[in-house]
């Protein structure tokens, strides 16, 4: 009797833990369960790969889906959905909406709002503020959160810690990894005196410098040292803190972004606007040049997109009453695969960064490889294929992306998620299934 699967991608390319071969891959329940010749076993859907390379579900874990508070930019239904038209199977929420998620009870509302409304499987963060200090540990035990987000610059409502006495506190409360956005808020108040209502909006990567980024990486990295804390930091985008992290290794990972992955000052601005202001900025060619430099040596642990949007409106405003931030869920993949194609990094790194790297990050249980016993999400792509990303394409309320008119080489063809596919060349399939990921227990601060 044939052995029956409840789905069988058959004849691709995959890139899996032992290598990248051309193979089958079964899935039962909702899990991987087998990988090999599986032309005599049946399955419930078939999805034929030849020509197309399977990987791994991608993981993108930062993103700000804006709700609640924001719905008039995205939220959690439509951001989900461009993710998986994306090639995303799992994302990881970030807390500063309105009202934050910074206690048990916002937690609690968030994990019962989700339910039914996202097509990919999501992970949590708690946002730290000087007020919830003591609750962090017992916030971070709960097996839907991911860690514990750090705005060390300002962003919304009370989510700023920008002193070294409440960041040490942060740190000493609990065990996870914790993300930073790493601006140091004093360097910017000083330099906000720079900034007069209509400047050009390139005036916003002389705010927030380069110093501005390096200083308070430095000190997170030494609290971190001091506490034993794990970090991640987020979207680095200067040559100086790559040169300073490359010494942290067994401390903090490291995140970049498409966006300063794609772009340099100052043709970005000239050509977007305001559409290009986001934080930290985009920066001159020079930090472009050195954050590929740290993703070819392996510095880099992951990317993540930053989908942080806002609408049309707000992008259009005169500097500096400018939203900052890009849409970037849904363009990651094919942005990141058109690197793939240009020769500046291999699909297997590709996976590292985008699949294995957030998984190993966070300690995400049972995701980013194919392997038996991990759930069956997998992203397949065609390699060879030419698109142009357009405005019309994204599902983001605010409808716009800094991508708009890009041709790419290399396209997300199918989205499955735990075994199934919720994304099929551009069409959505089924109603929304996506859970809550679990992380696991195993953070143990880092040897001091």
């Amino acid at each position: 009797m044939a052995e029956r699967f409840d789905l069988i991608v058959r004849g691709g390319t995959c890139v899996t833990p032992s290598g990248t071969v051309k193979t089958d891959v079964g899935a039962r329940n909702g899990r991987f369960e087998a990988l090999g010749d599986l032309s005599r076993a049946e399955a419930a859907v078939t999805l034929e790969a030849k020509g197309l390379h399977v990987l791994p579900g991608v993981i993108d874990s930062q993103v700000h889906f804006r709700e609640p508070g924001s719905e008039d930019c995205d939220t959690i239904a439509t951001g989900s959905t461009g993710a998986v038209l994306g090639g995303v199977a799992c994302v990881f929420d970030m807390p500063n909406t309105n009202p934050a998620i910074t206690s048990s009870e916002r937690l609690a509302w968030k994990r019962e709002f989700v339910k039914g409304r996202i097509r990919c499987d999501m992970g949590l963060y708690v946002g730290a503020s000087k007020e919830n200090i003591a609750e962090l540990a017992a916030l971070e035990r709960e097996p839907n959160v991911c860690g514990i987000k750090v705005f060390a610059g300002a962003s919304t409502g009370n989510l700023l810690i920008e002193d070294d006495e409440h960041l040490e506190k942060v740190m000493r409360n609990g065990f996870r990894r914790i993300a930073y956005h790493s601006e140091d808020e004093y360097r910017m108040r000083e330099r906000r005196a720079l900034i007069k209502d209509g400047d050009p909006y390139i005036k916003h990567m002389e705010w927030r410098d380069v110093e501005c980024a390096v200083r308070c990486t430095k000190r997170l990295i030494a609290l971190a040292r001091k506490t034993g804390r794990r970090a991640h930091i987020l979207h680095v985008s200067t040559a100086e803190e790559m040169e300073l992290l490359k010494d942290y290794r067994d401390l903090a990972t490291v995140e970049v972004l498409p966006n300063h992955l794609t772009a340099w000052a100052p043709d970005v601005y000239d050509r977007l606007g305001g559409f290009a202001v986001m934080n930290p900025p985009i920066r001159t060619k020079e930090h472009y040049e050195a954050l590929w430099k740290a993703v070819r040596e392996g510095l880099v642990d992951v990317i993540g997109s930053d989908h942080a949007p806002h609408t049309k409106k707000n992008k259009q405003n005169p500097y500096p009453h400018t939203g900052s931030g890009m849409t970037g869920v849904q363009t990651t993949v094919p942005i990141m695969l058109d690197h793939v194609n240009a020769g500046r990094l291999s699909i297997e790194r590709f996976v590292d960064l985008m699949c294995t790297g957030p998984a190993r990050a966070f300690g995400l249980v049972g995701k980013g490889r194919i392997a038996r016993g991990y759930d069956a999400d997998l992203t397949v792509v065609d390699l060879k294929k030419k698109r142009t990303i357009s405005n019309d394409w994204i599902v983001a309320v605010c409808g716009w992306t800094c991508f708009d008119g890009v041709g790419v080489t290399g396209w997300p063809v199918a989205t499955v998620v735990r075994g199934n596919i919720v994304m099929r060349e551009d069409e959505l399939i089924g109603e929304p299934i996506g859970r809550l990921a679990r992380f696991g227990d195993a953070l143990a601060p880092a040897a001091r």
